[in-house]
């Protein structure tokens, strides 16, 4: 293989290597935005949870208190 030969394959590698940083770059930015998505929504679903747990919670103080009465 010519000197010229080895040159253009490794010119071809490097813009292989190129496109697939830029599709792996991307990617990342769309798997980051995901989490962030994700992490959003796992702390609305806790909140969320909280708040049925106090208002279960309070039920059952109030239904204590009927059954004392």
């Amino acid at each position: 293989m010519s000197e010229i030969d080895q040159l253009t394959r490794l010119e071809q590698q490097l813009d292989e290597l190129l496109v697939l940083t830029q599709v792996l770059s991307k990617e990342n930015r769309a798997l980051r935005a995901q989490q962030k998505n994700w992490s959003t929504e796992r702390a609305k679903l806790i909140e969320k949870n909280e708040l049925a747990k106090n208002r279960v919670e309070s039920m059952i103080s109030r239904l204590k208190a009927l059954e004392r009465d």
